[in-house]
């Protein structure tokens, strides 16, 4: 379900540090749960998904109608460097503490399709209770920011927020005119298939029993 965005905003991210400048677009509490221990877990689970081409139809519609609108109009050329708007830096690398640096390379949420879609997301960091990854692209720079938030009981569940800077003036109508489709069809399309990788994920029978 979404959330508003004050409760996701309510923890001591790491990423409210180093993107303040950043817009919390959506935020959402996503159906996984599980114990302190099974964050590294949820990142795996993430990462075996291909958001091309599972989901519903009409999600995987509006991700092929972006990514071919991004090859022809070279939206999505990584080659370029873009910086943030409004800043020199081209990534909230740059701002990430030292010690976090080098956290996120081995939490195995950014698959090789996420590496190329839409200009290509790469990781920021990783903590015990949280991850984020970055992309950028001539529409936005964007970060995709998962947090572990404990419940009752030692229970944890999930939260997601998208924070972005629009570029320019087109960046900030196309993020308009996808607010409708992001919040009907690609979310809710993406919510269902992250449910049914991790209850199958925990309910599979171990190999060899």
């Amino acid at each position: 379900m979404r959330l508003p965005n004050a409760a996701h905003e309510a923890h001591p991210w790491v990423i409210s540090r180093i993107a303040p400048d950043f817009e919390l677009l959506d935020a959402w509490a996503l159906p996984v749960e599980g114990g302190p221990d099974d964050f590294t877990s949820f990142l795996e689970t993430l990462g075996s998904l291909d958001p091309t081409t599972s989901g519903s139809f009409a999600s995987r519609a509006l991700f092929w109608v972006r990514l071919r609108l991004g090859t022809l109009f070279g939206w999505d050329d990584p080659a370029k460097r873009r910086p943030i708007p409004g800043r020199t830096e081209t990534t909230l690398r740059d701002r990430v503490p030292e010690e976090l640096l080098d956290s996120a390379e081995d939490s195995g949420m950014v698959n090789e399709v996420l590496q190329q879609v839409a200009g290509g997301f790469r990781p920021l960091y990783r903590t015990d209770r949280e991850a984020a990854v970055e992309i950028s692209n001539d529409t936005v720079h964007g970060v995709l920011h998962l947090g572990w938030v404990e419940q009752d009981e030692g229970r944890f569940r999930a939260q997601m927020g998208v924070y972005v800077k629009a570029r320019g003036v087109f960046g900030a109508i196309y993020l308009k005119l996808i607010e409708p489709f992001r919040h009907y069809i690609v979310y809710p399309a993406l919510l269902r298939r992250i449910d049914r990788a991790w209850n199958g994920r925990r309910h599979s029978p171990v190999r060899g029993e």
